[in-house]
């Protein structure tokens, strides 16, 4: 990261580029629901299982209604009838769960596919976004993106998008069987409907906000989180467990205390409306049964229309404890699309070049170029550097001058802002960013190994590539006999970042890559500079093996790294200020000689 990057700050102010208004709220929701219209059938299937399991669930009390009145209170007496009509109220219930168990098994099956594709879009996208970007943001908050705000768009399609079918038709079709039992009770009845729509409208912003806090909250949890266990070694190292924990606390409390006015708003909300439908229900059988008394409506009628008014608050209250999750669904597509509308500073040219990877020669051009993290500073500063095809470069300089900066440039990790880089005269941002990363290999100060054989961690986990051409690589570089002697050999399965393997042999590791993936650049960025002195030797002479026939680029603290060098470049303050082989720069008496004097234990300015 880029030196005064403060990425809270920076992901605040990314945030803060974003707004949420109602346009991108509606652009966010449009770009979400995008992904369901592969499913179309299969909505199709579940609009026509809910009907039915609907219809046949609402059918019921009708029934009931039809047994009273037509027989049971006239004295009818019909055996024969009432036989039927609990037959037919059997069937109803056999195809209600019928249908309603495979309606919530298709729309499960169907949700989870939307959410999986867009999991597998969010992560493809954040993959292509430059280096920058990762500079700015949290990793810890492009976890809670990839896995909590997609599960939170799983539950919308699993939970709230079925009750809004399910329940807004049960809604339509309660309201149509009570207009046609008794149209003035049903008219009683939906002076309910704008009590609901106030109470509804009022909760709503507040509800909005009390969820876009907790999920900030979250957020910031768990990036501390992320941030923590990465460097627990160094916490442990200067005993800064308790500082840490204080930190967590403070972070854990602010989410305990969203997440309980989250809890408190939707009690508040979910409970007045079960104190409405009690008090509708008396209401109604207050009035229904004066109506029963005057003899102006059956008791049957009576009793179906209690049984539709219990039922109607049911969906109503099925829809409302959805709310919470409907909240947060638009925060987290909020969230996401905030991602998915980022474009990558780094694109490739409308016309790029085809380059043939077996031709490169690998000669590398740096031409006056001057590139800064911000506009207003700049880190390097005309820096023209030109380098022979095979020439092995060594680069040294204090912290600061800029030697990272150079090789993330040639990566086309960043873009310079003045000038250009070519290799064999081509300027890198004409050349496809696939083409240009096959081209370079680099291996870095902590090189990262992942969750997987050791096999798949030489090939990248690239199937082509056989693990007879992984052994070969692993011989070539003289890693063979360190990885035989683990139990499980090539087969041994590495934890994150490689834990269990010495430092030596994960840069080991890494030079096998090199092979395998036969770049034509190599680039060595600190490889050296957390090696003891006899694993040094063991990495220096796989460098010697992997640098033939390679242009090599070597960024070192410690300047017997880069003595053999064909060339030495010497950085301060994003210039070059000297360059040579490692005998003419000590033969200058200059600043590199300074460094080297240092490098052995003779601080040059008290020297001098």
């Amino acid at each position: 990261m880029p030196k005064g990057n403060n990425p809270i700050q920076h992901e605040e102010e990314i945030s803060a580029s974003y707004q949420v208004s109602p346009e991108n709220r509606r652009v966010a929701f449009k770009a979400m629901m995008s992904y369901a219209g592969p499913h179309r059938k299969k909505f199709v299937i579940i609009f026509f299982c809910t009907f039915l399991a609907i219809a046949a669930d609402l059918l019921q009390p009708y029934l009931v209604k039809i047994a009273i009145d037509n027989n049971l209170l006239i004295g009818k007496n019909d055996f024969g009838m009432l036989l039927i009509i609990s037959g037919v109220y059997l069937a109803l219930s056999v195809i209600g769960l019928t249908f309603t168990y495979l309606q919530n098994n298709l729309l499960q099956f169907t949700g989870q596919s939307i959410v999986g594709r867009i999991r597998k879009d969010l992560f493809e996208h954040i993959s292509k976004l430059s280096m920058s970007f990762f500079d700015r943001f949290q990793s810890g908050s492009l976890v809670t993106h990839v896995s909590s705000d997609t599960e939170t768009i799983s539950q919308f399609f699993t939970q709230v998008f079925l009750s809004l079918i399910r329940d807004g038709m049960t809604l339509v079709f309660i309201i149509i069987l009570m207009f046609h039992l008794d149209p003035t009770l049903a008219a009683y009845s939906m002076l309910l409907i704008p009590i609901i729509a106030a109470i509804a409208i009022g909760f709503r912003s507040y509800i909005r906000k009390t969820y876009q806090l907790a999920r900030t909250q979250l957020s910031r949890l768990v990036a501390f989180v992320a941030e923590n266990l990465a460097g627990m070694n160094l916490i442990q190292a200067f005993h800064q467990e308790r500082e840490q924990t204080n930190q967590f606390t403070d972070r854990n409390q602010k989410y305990y205390r969203a997440n309980i006015r989250e809890v408190t708003t939707n009690v508040l909300f979910n409970r007045s409306f079960d104190l409405l439908g009690n008090l509708s229900v008396a209401f109604l059988v207050w009035i229904g049964g004066m109506a029963v008394f005057n003899k102006s409506i059956e008791f049957g009628v009576l009793y179906a229309f209690i049984t539709y008014i219990r039922q109607f608050f049911q969906p109503i209250n099925n829809i409302t404890q959805q709310w919470n999750t409907l909240q947060s669904t638009m925060v987290s597509m909020d969230r996401l699309w905030r991602i998915f509308s980022m474009d990558p500073q780094i694109k490739d040219a409308e016309q790029p070049k085809a380059v043939n990877l077996d031709t490169v020669k690998g000669r590398i051009d740096y031409n006056h170029i001057k590139f800064g993290y911000s506009e207003d500073a700049p880190v390097i500063h005309d820096l023209d550097l030109h380098i022979r095809p095979g020439e092995m470069i060594g680069i040294v300089g204090t912290t600061g001058a800029g030697k990272s900066s150079l090789m993330s440039l040639l990566c086309r990790f960043y873009e310079v802002q003045q000038g250009s880089i070519q290799i064999d005269g081509t300027d890198i941002r004409n050349i496809p960013q696939h083409t240009l990363h096959r081209m370079i290999g680099l291996v870095q100060q902590e090189p990262y190994l992942y969750s997987g054989s050791i096999v798949d961690n030489v090939r990248l986990f690239d199937e082509s590539i056989s693990r007879e051409a992984v052994i070969e690589a692993c011989r070539f570089v003289g890693a063979d006999a360190l990885i035989t002697r683990l139990k499980d050999g090539y087969d041994t399965r590495l934890s994150e970042r490689g834990s269990g393997l010495s430092a030596g042999e994960r840069q080991m590791i890494s030079f096998a890559r090199i092979v395998v993936f036969e770049p034509k650049i190599l680039i060595l960025d600190e490889a050296t500079a957390n090696l003891d002195s006899h694993t040094e030797q063991l990495v220096q002479s796989a460098l010697q093996v992997v640098s033939k026939g390679r242009t090599t680029l070597v960024i070192a603290h410690r300047l017997s790294t880069i003595m053999q060098a064909d060339r030495i470049i010497v950085m301060r303050q994003g210039r070059i200020v000297e360059e040579g082989t490692h005998a003419q720069l000590l033969d200058k008496a200059g600043y590199y000689e300074q460094l080297y004097r240092h490098s052995q234990g003779k601080h040059a300015l008290g020297a001098s």
